[in-house]
């Protein structure tokens, strides 16, 4: 086991606008599922950098890739055409069987610009006061916009006013859905995450799903899936959804479609394809060519390593392996999720658990004050799966066997 973590050797970060309540770790390099930080200790790797390094660290394929493409173009402007935006959008909408992709940097800025998308979609139509529906327990961005369209008070706190236009239900209630459209007849789209990721790996279920692409349909509203944190194959398909065979009209993605490089995309099906036009939106990074070369080989690699199935396969070992391991537990709740999207509820708030985690060797975070999140790389292997799960048992029943704080 590794000795206990030890504060970063000085100097600390005076200089660095304290945004986040920081481990004291500093990680130096990793190699597959593994990292190491500056004082040589290992860590398995079952947070991905927030499910983002799809192909684990220092891949032997995309790191060359990326290399080469240093050495040739980082970034041009969107003034130009940009040929890997092409063949990356056009692989996207292969995947999907949607028709087109606008590239930005992130998953807060893929989500924006669904925002943009329906409220634009609205007033074409005019509806000139548009709103959108969207979940409790919904995670979108920290921007003004996103932050209005999340449901977490804690986040919202300071930053008020916030945005207008977010009508609220409780997620898997489509009797909810229906009684709001009544209610609201402005509604433009029914807007949330296939699986809520910072809400506590809490995913709608298939039948809800497929009754939400029904409504849009009857209603001719946009159905917009936030696809930023579940999709890019982490549950065993490309892209959550998929796994209720429908298709949504809007869906962000970021994340792990870059293995760490920033990048940030919204794919559009035929209603919401064309509402965009020259002028109505833009960025100055995204889709510049480090990005989309990022993206092109993330997807490349995934096809030919079949990471899909070893997401799904590599993600069930994981989940029997914790439920093996906690069955029985006091003070364990549930543990869901599907391929290596996973949480586990306490009945507690457990941030603690990210630091003792870390000193028995484990990466990991906690989301929703009682939620562990598992969301590795894509390329774990079934024994370093059982290496997460003999890892964060111990660490957990020691932690339910303490008194409540």
């Amino acid at each position: 086991m590794n000795a206990p973590v030890v504060a970063v050797p000085a100097p600390s970060e005076p200089h660095v606008m304290q945004t986040y309540g920081r481990l004291p770790i500093a990680l130096s390099h990793g190699q597959g599922c593994w990292v190491w930080d500056v004082n040589g200790r290992r860590y398995l790797d079952g947070l991905g950098g927030i499910a983002v390094n799809t192909l684990g660290h220092a891949h032997p394929r995309l790191v060359p890739a990326l290399q080469e493409q240093v050495a040739k173009l980082i970034h041009t402007s969107n003034y130009y055409h940009v040929p890997l935006q092409e063949e990356l959008a056009a692989k996207l909408c292969e995947l999907s069987g949607l028709d087109v992709a606008f590239f930005c940097n992130s998953g807060l800025e893929a989500n924006e610009a669904a925002l943009k998308i329906a409220r634009k979609f609205g007033h074409d139509r005019g509806n000139h006061n548009p709103e959108l529906l969207v979940f409790d327990g919904a995670f979108h961005g920290r921007s003004i916009a996103t932050l209005s369209a999340t449901a977490n008070p804690k986040i919202h706190a300071g930053f008020g006013p916030l945005v207008p236009g977010f009508v609220r239900v409780p997620l898997n209630d489509i009797a909810a859905v229906e009684a709001a459209l009544k209610a609201h007849p402005n509604i433009t789209g029914i807007f949330l995450e296939t699986i809520q990721g910072e809400g506590g790996v809490n995913p709608a279920r298939i039948e809800f799903l497929q009754g939400l692409r029904r409504i849009c349909d009857e209603h001719d509203i946009l159905l917009m899936l936030d696809e930023v944190q579940c999709g890019i194959g982490r549950t065993g398909k490309w892209f959550a959804h998929q796994w209720a065979g429908i298709r949504p009209d809007v869906m962000p993605l970021a994340k792990g479609l870059g293995s760490g490089v920033p990048i940030g995309a919204v794919v559009c099906g035929p209603r919401a394809a064309k509402v965009m036009q020259p002028g109505n939106h833009g960025t100055t990074f995204g889709g510049n060519p480090l990005a989309m070369r990022a993206g092109v080989e993330t997807l490349k690699i995934m096809s030919e390593d079949n990471l899909l199935t070893n997401a799904a396969e590599v993600g069930a070992v994981l989940k029997t392996a914790l439920q093996e391991g906690l069955s029985g537990v006091a003070g364990v709740n549930e543990i869901r999720g599907q391929g290596l999207m996973l949480g586990i509820e306490l009945d507690r708030p457990c941030g603690a658990l990210l630091l003792r985690a870390a000193e028995a060797g484990l990466m990991i975070s906690v989301t929703a004050d009682r939620v562990v999140r598992l969301v590795p790389p894509l390329i774990l292997s079934a024994d370093e799966a059982r290496q997460i799960a003999t890892l964060l048992v111990p660490v957990i029943k020691t932690f339910l066997s303490e008194p409540k704080p």
